[in-house]
């Protein structure tokens, strides 16, 4: 029975959501292993778009367990909107739905230091404001906050007026740090952990019990790889680690637990915030891919940077998570653009780099080598048969397998979960899914 992470292949936004809402068919159980409410993931089911940022996009499936990890960091009151939000869809939480007793809280003074910090930053980062970074900076400081910790409601305080003076001490001119009230913060989470606290388990433990019971996990990230704050272009990453890895560490299961691993990209590229961006299109292409593909974050709204398609960062990826198949977004979004240019390699000072760069200066200088591909003009949108793409669509396919090295298994040819084109191989007969 496997057990499989999905994780982003790109600078995150690549579709993750939708993947994990079509894959949680065949899975027993979604475990959301990092990131925080700055994380959107967007389903489409039917008519009705659903964006979801913590709560596991396999909790649209009727019947899947779904647990947030100990590597998530929760903003409990946007937690508890969101499910309130899908209580109105008649999505049932009781006995399918946990959290871990480790994840650590978003509390108001993170989302005010967020803010601060980005604004007196020489280099802006481009966070969305949502207290995320600061929440990772106090865990790892060792003052942060867990969910369980609101079980003594006098330790949760003590904490948190303890942090709350300590924030104040470094930003000492904070109007919005001096207008918070430790009172009221506390009063209302713990109104908040009386609604969650049932949920409340070791992420690690009830894991375990399912594979033991010969469940299907499939683990679910945020963000990607290259917004990963170990292997992504530093500084400009997220604060947790959104590459495979994670998906132990921020759950409490063994390695061993884990059959494979399924990358996710889009059939070009999208960057939001700052940073480098080799293939970047600052052009009417580049906007004509961002209208066509609706390329807005879903958290914060912001258009999304856009560009052609880099297979050097895809096969730093496939690296740097095993990726054993990959799944190709919004193929359809490509449909009227010819030709269609690929990314082969960097220009940097009179070589060309295979490798993506571990420098991000280096990676700021870089020059894409393109190779160009003919466009197919027509229409790809809900094709579900491989046979049935236009020839040069195909040929476009076989191209980015053969330059990243990964077989391509699903290729998205439109936005509903329906409109998903499986393509079989060894790895995914092996996974147990079938065609």
């Amino acid at each position: 029975m496997a057990n499989v992470i999905v994780v982003g292949a790109q600078w995150g936004d690549e579709g993750k959501g939708k993947v994990v809402d079509v894959l949680s068919e065949r899975f027993d159980v979604v475990a959301r292993y990092q990131g925080g409410n700055n994380a959107g993931h967007t389903v489409v089911v039917g008519d009705e778009k659903i964006i979801l940022h913590l709560v596991p996009s396999g909790i649209l499936r009727k019947g899947k367990i779904c647990v947030l990890g100990n590597g998530v960091v929760i903003d409990l009151g946007e937690l508890i909107h969101e499910m309130d939000q899908l209580e109105k869809l008649h999505v049932r939480f009781a006995d399918h739905f946990f959290i871990s007793r480790r994840a650590h809280l978003v509390l108001p003074y993170h989302k005010i230091l967020d803010a601060a910090h980005e604004r007196r930053a020489a280099k802006k980062i481009g966070t969305t404001g949502r207290g995320i970074g600061p929440a990772y900076v106090d865990k790892m400081a060792r003052m942060g906050i867990r969910v369980g910790d609101m079980h003594k409601p006098e330790l949760f305080t003590e904490r948190l007026r303890h942090n709350l003076a300590e924030k104040r001490s470094q930003f000492p001119d904070s109007p919005d740090l001096a207008g918070l009230d430790a009172a009221q913060i506390c009063a209302q989470h713990m109104k908040y952990y009386e609604r969650i606290q049932d949920f409340l388990v070791d992420s690690g433990q009830i894991l375990h019990r399912f594979i033991g019971e010969g469940k299907r996990i499939l683990f679910e990230g945020a963000q990607g790889t290259l917004l990963d704050i170990d292997m992504g272009t530093y500084p400009y990453v997220t604060s947790s680690s959104s590459t495979a890895g994670g998906a132990c560490t921020g759950t409490g299961v063994s390695p061993k637990c884990v059959d494979g691993v399924l990358g996710v990209c889009k059939a070009y590229t999208t960057r939001v915030g700052e940073g480098p961006f080799p293939t970047e299109l600052l052009n009417s292409t580049g906007e004509q891919i961002r209208a066509r593909g609706q390329e807005f974050g879903a958290t914060t709204g912001r258009p999304r940077r856009t560009g052609w398609f880099d297979a050097v960062a895809a096969r730093y990826a496939a690296r740097v998570n095993g990726l054993d198949a990959i799944a190709l977004m919004k193929l359809d979004v490509l449909d009227e653009l010819d030709p269609i240019l690929v990314c082969t390699g960097y220009r940097y000072r009179g070589e060309v780099l295979a490798e993506f760069p571990a420098e991000t200066d280096i990676l700021a200088e870089c020059e894409p080598a393109y190779e160009s591909h003919p466009g197919w003009k027509q229409s790809t949108v809900g094709t579900l048969e491989d046979g049935k793409l236009p020839g040069a669509c195909r040929a476009y396919l076989r191209r980015l397998e053969e330059l990243v090295n990964v077989p391509f298994t699903l290729v998205s040819t439109g936005p509903r979960r329906d409109q998903t084109l499986t393509r079989c191989n060894p790895t995914w007969e092996a996974w147990g899914l079938g065609s």
